[in-house]
């Protein structure tokens, strides 16, 4: 039996994802207001009820700007590894001690009927974390925020039902575009963003595991735009000879459909 996912926005000024079952809601991160949040779940009637709790990647303000509001008003649990509780512990306004929820990355852990599993990615950020997540019988994984591709996030992703990648920038936009010098080499270093090239590469070694749909995600306002993402992906995915693979493109503000895994 599969599960359920939506996208509740993804892009560089904020991030929050829906994973149900039996029950049992989460939200990968809540980058945005906790009204936006409201929002964009009740656009897919999705209701704040069943949410159990809320998962962090990262203390960047774009994963984490609703998460303290909507635990206080909902009474969430926040799900986060020590060191992005050290930092953005004092970001997220009073949590109560019972919300107040630590894993460990690398080990899994189990909300609801669902088994979770935090990953390391490499970003600039105290301890960033992928997310993969099942049933026992499906696979979501989620890997945004990641400068590269190691094998740990290949080993990760490998055999998962459903990808959501990162494809944050054209190279030459961003390049060519007006953010100041350090910032751009901030985006393109290995603890940066993954550009379309890299995620184009990483789909093709997705596909040839047998991915059968990856949903990129987390692209910039400025340096992306869904179009040249897509293309992009879908373009090298044709070169290569691989067809048979589902490509969609995750919108900045409002939320994707529902898909069942």
């Amino acid at each position: 039996m599969g599960f359920n996912y939506a996208s509740v926005a993804s892009g560089s000024c904020g991030n929050c994802h829906y994973i149900g079952f039996e029950g049992t809601g989460i939200l990968v991160d809540a980058g945005l207001s906790g009204k936006k949040v409201r929002e964009n779940l009740e656009s897919i009637d999705i209701g704040m009820d069943g949410l159990k709790a809320i998962l962090i990647t990262h203390e960047h303000v774009d994963h984490i700007k609703g998460a303290g509001i909507l635990s206080r008003k909902h009474d969430i649990p926040i799900y986060a590894n020590a060191r992005t509780w050290q930092e953005m512990g004092d970001k997220l306004g009073k949590v109560s001690p019972e919300n107040i929820q630590v894993f460990e990355t690398g080990r899994s852990f189990d909300i609801g009927s669902l088994r979770i599993k935090a990953f390391g990615i490499h970003h600039d950020a105290a301890d960033p974390v992928g997310f993969c997540i099942d049933n026992g019988k499906k696979k979501l994984s989620i890997a945004t925020d990641t400068g590269c591709i190691c094998d740990e996030i290949r080993g990760q992703l490998h055999d998962s039902d459903i990808v959501v990648l990162e494809s944050n920038h054209d190279v030459e936009m961003l390049k060519m575009g007006a953010y100041p010098y350090h910032l751009k080499r901030r985006i393109l270093s290995s603890s940066g963003h993954l550009s379309n090239e890299d995620a184009a590469s990483f789909c093709v070694e997705l596909a040839n595991e047998g991915v059968k749909r990856i949903l990129l995600a987390h692209l910039s306002r400025e340096n992306n735009f869904p179009e040249l993402a897509y293309e992009t992906v879908v373009g090298t995915l044709k070169m290569k000879g691989i067809e048979n693979i589902n490509i969609e493109v995750l919108l900045r503000q409002q939320a994707s459909k529902l898909y069942s895994i």
